[in-house]
Order: C-alpha cells, then sequence, then structure tokens
C-alpha cells in the first residue's frame, strides 16, 4: 500500500469555526468535542463574538471567517460548518470562496424538514435572538418565507449569558427557557409538526424539547452528523454479502 499526502491532520473530516467565547460550552453544545462520535477540527475566529454576530450581524467579519475556514481546509478538513446559525450570512460567500463542502447554519434544515412533515404541517424555528435574526439570515438559509420563530430571549438565563459571554451558565434556567419557549411556539403555532434549533448552544436542551412538545427536533448535531456522513461514509464488510 501507498500512503498519500497533502493534509496536515487525518482521520477529522469536519472543520468547525467558533465564535471567540468564554461562555461554558456543555456537553451537546458544538463546541464541546464530547459531543461527536467522530474527530472534528476547531478554529476560534478572533473578535467575532456572539454578541458582534448575533447582535451586529457580523458586521467586517466575512474576511476573517474566510481565512480561518481556508486554515481548517489547509489542516485537513474535507467540510466547513459554524457554530452559529446566525452566519447563514455568509454562506454563499463561504461556499464560494473554499474548495470543500460548506454547511454555516442548522437553519439550512428547515425546508428539508417540511418535505418530511403529514400534509398541514410546517418546520418551527427556536432561535437565541428573534428579534435580530432577520430576513437576509432566512433568505441565506433558504428558510421558507412565513416560517413561525420563536425565541428565548425574554428568558431567564438562556440568551443572555450566551450572548453577553458569561463565565457561569445556569444550566437548569437555560433548559427552562428553551422548554418554555418551545412550548409557547407550538402552542401559538398548532401547524408545527417540527422543530428546528438555530442556536448551536440549543443541542444539550434538544432531548427535553422533543419529550415535552412531541415533535422531531433538530439542530446542528443532526445537520453536521448527517453533512459527516457524505464526508467519510462507513465503509461496510462486503466479504460475505
Amino acid at each position: 500500500m501507498i500512503a498519500k499526502g497533502g493534509k496536515s491532520i487525518y482521520g477529522a473530516s469536519v472543520g468547525i469555526l467558533m465564535l471567540d467565547a468564554q461562555f461554558p460550552r456543555i456537553p451537546g453544545d458544538m463546541g464541546n468535542a464530547l459531543t461527536w462520535p467522530f474527530p472534528v477540527l476547531y478554529r476560534v475566529v478572533r473578535d467575532a463574538t456572539p454578541d458582534h454576530v448575533v447582535r451586529k450581524n457580523a458586521d467586517g467579519m466575512l474576511g476573517a471567517f474566510i481565512d480561518a475556514a481556508r486554515d481548517l481546509v489547509k489542516d485537513g478538513a474535507d467540510g466547513i460548518t459554524t457554530n452559529c446559525g446566525f452566519l447563514s450570512l455568509f454562506q454563499e460567500e463561504l461556499a464560494a470562496a473554499l474548495p470543500v463542502p460548506v454547511v454555516t447554519s442548522s437553519l439550512m434544515q428547515v425546508d428539508m424538514v417540511n418535505r418530511t412533515l403529514p400534509a398541514g404541517k410546517r418546520a418551527g424555528i427556536l432561535t437565541i435572538s428573534a428579534s435580530t435574526l432577520t430576513p437576509a439570515h432566512l433568505a441565506g438559509a433558504q428558510v421558507p418565507e412565513g416560517t413561525p420563530i420563536g425565541s428565548t430571549e425574554h428568558g431567564m438565563e438562556f440568551t443572555r449569558a450566551i450572548l453577553d459571554n458569561e463565565l457561569t451558565l445556569d444550566v437548569e434556567k437555560a433548559r427552562a427557557d428553551n422548554l418554555e419557549a418551545a412550548l409557547a411556539l407550538t402552542a401559538d403555532h398548532p401547524e408545527i409538526g417540527a422543530l428546528v434549533l438555530e442556536c448551536t448552544n440549543m443541542c444539550p436542551y434538544a432531548a427535553d424539547i422533543q419529550r415535552a412538545t412531541g415533535l422531531p427536533v433538530y439542530s446542528i448535531v443532526t445537520l453536521v452528523n448527517w453533512f459527516q456522513a457524505g464526508l467519510t461514509p462507513p465503509r461496510f464488510d462486503l466479504s460475505h454479502a
């Protein structure tokens, strides 16, 4: 066998562009490496704080994200994703700048989830900040117009702790914020047949949301697991076929 080179790091097909943050990343969070059943590569985009990206449209940061993504590809990533759903703003530009596939946002699943649902049902979005999730963010992920949106921004803990980049997180209060927002959204929109979590920090609560609402819940974890399965398909033993 002749081994081939060309990368700095092998065995990690997914490269993740990380915000420059200090809040706790608990298991299930995209930025906690224990969340993934496969190795990933991380690259922090300096000065891309949660506040700057979510509340200020990542203004002036596109070049830094492209440079960091190119570094990940150079290191060995076969595909690029990000750890903030609001970076759907950069989907087109990142895809154009890189030689590998790109999925910037969990919101890219909304249209696909809609296609799986029974007649009369559609997906709803749960976001960390509905007040700053603009039509441009939704268009970047090709979210259908009129998709119902709920938010944790009026809760006790979750939105404040993440967007203000705090050093502590009350996990139970954050869980309660997510559950309350999900239940309010589904109560207001009985046509919702599934939920898509915009925020990558919501993933630790996905199972709780599913149990509380009785609906399928999709997140950046479901998207990146699908993404990775295409970048590195499983090998099967065909010797006994």
